[in-house]
């Protein structure tokens, strides 16, 4: 018993991967926009209450970590695409964050879009539960001669991908959906939690440096962490078991607040 119960460990061991070889999985990962591309039920487009918004009718397209594709997650954005009449098309891969350390990262996807009339920027939990550094607002900007050493910060990643979609259409409408909620520890779900990652930072704080970098380049914010209306008394109802992902109905609740922001920015 003891031997086969050693050669069971053994195995176990072996097929555990570390953080470095799980990291240099998800940089071979790449986006498939071609594969994730909603439109619009024109019956349900032509009585929508948005009719007539500044952005109904437009193209969306979306940049973000699984949040943003798995797919329980088309049962929110099929909500934009007929309450918006809009084209909505994903560019999200599993396990990205903003910080160039951080899977197929948010600012590759962002390199590899098209033009679109409406860009989203989801906020991850991954630079946070990967210990990926925070930043602050002034990384990769005019104030620190966009240094490029800064693009490994949740920060210096937002403020590259605001400026790369600007270059792309000056024009377009750019929103930032705050990361959701999770409910594997304390701080994923407390606002006032202070239980930090590796770095020192809570995820409270890097959620508050998003909404910084947005705020210096006039980004309109969702703000999903306190918009979510999920907490530890509701989310069985609204998340995978991993209490990380949400299911469908959790997509459900908060599609139509997502829908209503992205109407008209606000």
């Amino acid at each position: 018993m003891l031997v086969m119960a050693s050669v069971s460990f053994a195995q176990e061991r072996r097929v555990q991967p570390t953080p470095e070889q799980i990291q240099a999985y998800l940089r071979t990962l790449t986006s498939h926009p071609d594969q994730h591309i909603l439109t619009p039920d024109p019956e349900v487009a032509r009585v929508s209450p948005y009719r007539g918004m500044k952005n109904y009718g437009k193209r969306i397209a979306v940049f973000g970590g699984s949040l943003s594709v798995n797919k329980e997650s088309d049962a929110a954005k099929q909500m934009w695409a007929n309450l918006l009449g809009a084209e909505v098309t994903t560019y999200g891969v599993g396990g990205a964050g903003f910080s160039s350390e951080q899977g197929y990262t948010l600012q590759k996807q962002v390199d590899t879009a098209g033009v679109y009339d409406v860009y989203v920027l989801w906020a991850s939990t991954n630079d946070y539960t990967n210990s990926r550094e925070c930043g602050t607002w002034k990384d990769y900007t005019v104030y620190d001669g966009f240094d490029e050493s800064k693009l490994t910060t949740q920060c210096g990643g937002i403020n590259y991908c605001i400026r790369k979609l600007m270059e792309k259409n000056p024009r377009a409408e750019i929103y930032f959906f705050t990361s959701l909620r999770f409910f594997g520890s304390d701080a994923g779900h407390n606002p006032f939690s202070q239980e930090p990652n590796k770095t020192g930072k809570t995820f409270s704080e890097y959620i508050d440096a998003q909404k910084a970098c947005c705020a210096h380049y006039g980004v309109p914010v969702l703000d999903q962490f306190n918009l979510q209306g999920i907490n530890e008394f509701n989310c069985s109802l609204y998340y995978q078991k991993d209490l990380l992902h949400m299911n469908e109905d959790g997509y459900r609740k908060i599609g139509p607040v997502q829908a209503a922001f992205l109407s008209n920015g606000r």
